[in-house]
């Protein structure tokens, strides 16, 4: 499988923040949010093609027991479904990161991570309807799967974390949920994470301001991206 990075760091988001993580990035995605902060495993993937046993003995040699299967999209890749099963046998707690728009590739059995971490995409992420590639239909037909996340949820633990960088995406968030059974009792608001949309300190304290009281209102976690105050907007943080 294509491996943009390996790498320990500090688990910068959602309801594990500040975790010791060691954090496999597959290169490849279905997706092409506007904003996206990895474009070298999306819009230009790029990597090495590695084996399953290179990629865990890589691992294995970081300290972290804890390890964060991430992409681009790694629900595509049976090889990192794998990866996140034998690290699970292993004693590694595992996270997966996830759009929420495909299910685990390869057979299917049993969950394939402690944590489930699913970040859908708001209208807010497509890219212009004139993207090269045909990206922009491409992207707003793919980002919506409500079947996919409904069966993430019913899998184990996990975290749904909306990117926010408006009132209006907070709204179509708030839809969504709604659609999802938030008020059915079908979605824990306290697995609910709200996240500043922004590349740089000052982009995120501007959101934050008007999102913080929000978040409080509704009982559902704000998500700094704490990665980017701590070690900037940076590859292999």
């Amino acid at each position: 499988m294509r491996i943009a990075e390996i790498f320990a760091s500090l688990q910068g988001e959602g309801l594990l923040a500040g975790t010791p993580s060691t954090f496999v990035r597959t290169s490849g995605c279905n997706l092409r949010c506007v904003w996206c902060d990895t474009p070298y495993t999306s819009w230009e993937p790029e990597g090495e093609d590695l084996s399953l046993a290179d990629v865990l003995d890589r691992v294995r040699a970081l300290p972290p027991r804890h390890a964060v299967v991430t992409g681009g999209e790694p629900l595509l890749f049976a090889e990192a479904m794998e990866l996140c099963r034998t690290l699970r046998e292993e004693g590694w707690h595992v996270t997966v990161e996830t759009a929420g728009t495909v299910l685990p590739a390869g057979p299917a059995i049993g969950p394939v991570a402690d944590l489930m971490s699913i970040s859908p995409k708001l209208a807010s992420s497509a890219p212009p309807p004139d993207t090269p590639g045909n990206w922009g239909p491409r992207h707003e037909a793919a980002r919506r799967r409500d079947d996919v996340l409904r069966a993430l949820v019913a899998q184990g633990p996990y975290q749904l974390k909306f990117v926010i960088d408006s009132p209006a995406d907070l709204a179509e968030s708030l839809a969504w949920l709604d659609d999802l059974g938030l008020a059915a009792g079908r979605i824990d608001p306290g697995r609910v994470c709200l996240m500043p949309q922004g590349r740089t300190a000052a982009e995120l304290a501007a959101t934050t301001a008007w999102l913080e009281p929000e978040c409080r209102r509704l009982g559902f976690h704000l998500a700094p991206r704490h990665h980017v105050a701590w070690f900037g907007h940076t590859r292999g943080t």
